[in-house]
């Protein structure tokens, strides 16, 4: 188990990098929330919620969109792997 004073990494998604070349009006607040979750991963306060029948998987809202994460405890790694606008994310 990490040390609760290790910083982890953010890896993210080409698909989630297209995404914020797409929309370069968020990525600020991206980077921004990511941080503060990369430090801090379960005490934070971002608008997280788990996603449903999945382990360390998570959501984050950051205004109309929605990025989809997981936190992998044993590599001190945050990875990004989907980032859409609300109604799409999830299909």
């Amino acid at each position: 188990m990490p040390s609760k004073f290790m910083k982890y990494r953010i890896k993210t998604h080409k698909t989630v990098d297209k995404f914020l070349q797409r929309h370069p009006e968020v990525v600020p607040r991206f980077f921004k929330h990511f941080e503060k979750i990369a430090e801090s991963p379960f005490f934070n306060t971002c608008d997280i919620k788990l996603l449903m029948g999945e382990k360390n998987h998570y959501r984050l809202r950051i205004g109309k969109y929605r990025f989809l994460y997981e936190i992998i405890d044993d590599q001190i790694l945050i990875y990004v792997y989907d980032g859409d606008s609300r109604g799409d994310i999830y299909k």
